[in-house]
């Protein structure tokens, strides 16, 4: 599964994925291959871009259109 939404955020802020990584502690190559759908992302990693980007983890996975937050 390719993470569009994902990587369109990214650009979107003009972040690199090496940025990303850092914030989220792993590597460059790490960050590429769960943005490019090689390997699965962890759990914490997608709730930890969902509060970076200020969106749902529906939004990051492609499960609905709309970026806005759930609310509390």
């Amino acid at each position: 599964m390719r993470y569009e939404n994902i990587r369109n955020l990214r650009e979107d802020n003009d972040l690199s994925q090496q940025q990303i990584a850092d914030y989220l502690n792993i590597s460059q190559r790490t960050y590429s291959y769960y943005e490019s759908g090689e390997h699965n992302m962890p759990l914490t990693v997608l709730v930890q871009l969902a509060d970076y980007y200020h969106t749902s983890t529906d939004y990051l996975l492609g499960r609905t259109d709309n970026p806005a937050p759930p609310k509390p």
